[in-house]
């Protein structure tokens, strides 16, 4: 039976101890080295997490890999990111079109009285 590869794309937080530059330079060469990572960016107060969005990302092995040369690491979230929720969300606000108004110009009349039985 043949069915249908359903791409799922994923946000992974990983909390881990980044001191310094050079630590979370070494992460993030680490996280965006596995397969079928899109984008890695840190996160947090401290600095201290990675937030990697990838399509089909194993969660176990870049916990694996940070934690083997980087020590300590906590995988804290994996969600689901949905594309649609992306493209609702990007929906600019309606503006406000104010209607134009003018006043037109009334065309002016010129009347000419004339009589009858008088010559200029």
């Amino acid at each position: 039976m043949k069915g249908k590869i359903i791409s799922l794309q994923q946000k992974l937080v990983v909390k881990l101890n980044m001191h310094d530059a050079k630590s979370r330079s070494k992460a993030m060469r680490i996280a965006v080295g596995l397969p079928g990572v899109i984008s890695a960016t840190i996160e947090g107060a401290d600095m201290n997490q990675i937030a990697v969005v990838g399509d089909g990302v194993d969660s176990i092995d870049l916990t694996k890999l940070l934690r083997k040369r980087m020590g300590s690491t906590e995988l804290v979230s994996v969600t689901p990111m949905d594309e649609k929720k992306k493209e609702e969300e990007k929906k600019p606000e309606a503006t406000i079109a104010w209607p134009y108004q003018y006043y037109p110009i009334v065309p002016q009349q010129h009347f000419v009285y004339e009589t009858p039985y008088s010559f200029m």
